[in-house]
């Protein structure tokens, strides 16, 4: 982005305090469970982790299994050590996504290999992924962004004819459904979501991986806390004496406390209704500004949900503003914005690891170059959104 600061025009005007890019939504019911479990005893993982793993795999349905942990990032660690995933091996992704879905990758010893994205989705591209399979590949790693669900059926189709495992980064999406069917019970092996603060629930820091597979699950529950069979909840509860355990692996640390799950209880049930709230505030966006020189985002097809993590728009190359110019005056009139994402074949460690160059993906690049990820939040009231509109229009008619 551009260091210097542009002058306001005649018509914006910074009205108001700050506008954030997002904020969580925590309501009096999850207030009162984090007193309940302080005033308990039992802060770490324990009672209230078990029964968000439990709600949260009725949630998803599809006989998975629910795995609560500290972060996404941990959660997809866990679920390609589960599979295997070592030295040598590759793991194919998209470059169009934050570094944590690749730097768990490297991890483990194995290499990222990079597929170029649908330039309307900004998904993996399912048609290239072909091409990118080699003898070490051993995972293809599809990211859901923005709460879009990517392509799975092609992908699940070539995973199987080539004898891979698929994990999908559902980091965005939560309650994403593709053809019906909530991403998290797909023909998947694993699937990991994240609650971080901005996403459409959170636990202050958290995250989930699911599976249908019980051996996957096992193995993550073990690797999450130390390589120790057995979960420290049911060591210090047992009638039975509980002082001895067996450290199986060099596992982690990557256990989600009790205060975490007992925000992640209340928020869990309000999943459904945050997503309506995100799709109106997406189709009034639609609305306001779909004759302005901007690529609006993509809906999901009939029969699919999308969970509106993110509003993206992409400026046009006619507009009257740069990508970076626009959002140096939506700051200036106290709006925040973000930029979903800088693509990691242009981020220093993996452009000089893999000596990659800018243009082998060109829609992620031309991607990055136009995309703005507006204000999108529960919490947003509709003269919030009304102050937005106001602002993007000022930037943007023409």
């Amino acid at each position: 982005m551009a260091t210097h600061t542009l002058p306001l025009l005649d018509s914006e005007v910074v009205t108001g305090s700050f506008l954030p890019f997002a904020a969580p939504d925590i309501g009096q019911e999850e207030i009162d469970e984090v007193v309940a479990c302080l005033r308990s005893g039992w802060i770490t993982t324990g009672p209230r982790a078990k029964r968000f793993e439990e709600e949260f795999a009725a949630y998803i349905g599809g006989g998975v299994e629910a795995v609560a942990v500290n972060s996404a990032t941990a959660g997809l660690h866990l679920a390609l050590e589960a599979l295997g995933v070592g030295p040598g091996d590759e793991v194919i992704t998209t470059p169009y996504t934050f570094t944590a879905t690749a730097e768990v990758i490297r991890y483990l010893g194995a290499d990222p290999v990079f597929v170029d994205v649908d330039p309307l989705t900004m998904n993996i591209d399912a048609s290239k992924i072909e091409r990118a399979i080699t003898p070490r590949t051993k995972v293809i790693l599809p990211v859901h962004f923005a709460g879009l669900a990517a392509d799975m059926d092609p992908i699940l189709r070539i995973a199987r004819a080539h004898g891979l495992r698929v994990v999908d980064d559902a980091a965005h999406s939560l309650p994403t459904r593709y053809h019906g069917e909530m991403v998290g019970s797909l023909r998947t092996d694993a699937t990991v979501f994240s609650f971080y603060a901005t996403k459409t629930i959170t636990t202050g820091e958290g995250g989930m991986v699911v599976s249908r597979d019980p051996t996957i699950a096992s193995r993550c529950r073990v690797m999450r806390l130390h390589g120790i069979s057995r979960d420290v909840f049911d060591r210090y509860t047992s009638a039975q004496a509980s002082w001895r355990y067996e450290v199986v692996a060099p596992g982690y640390k990557y256990n989600m406390t009790d205060i975490s799950a007992a925000i992640g209880i209340h928020q869990l049930r309000k999943a459904d209704r945050f997503q309506d709230r995100r799709e109106a505030l997406a189709r009034e966006y639609d609305r306001c500004l779909r004759d302005l020189p901007v690529t609006l985002p993509p809906h999901a097809p009939n029969g699919s949900v999308h969970a509106w993590h993110l509003y993206v728009i992409r400026i046009s190359n006619d507009a009257p503003v740069t990508r970076d110019e626009f959002i140096e005056r939506m700051t200036a009139q106290n709006i925040g914005c973000s930029v979903h994402f800088i693509p990691l074949h242009i981020q220093p460690y993996w452009r000089d690891t893999y000596s990659l160059r800018p243009e082998q993906f060109p829609h992620s690049l031309t991607a990055y170059r136009q995309a703005v990820s507006l204000p999108l939040y529960t919490r947003m009231t509709s003269a919030d959104q009304t102050r937005v509109v106001a602002s993007v229009r000022s930037i943007l008619a023409r």
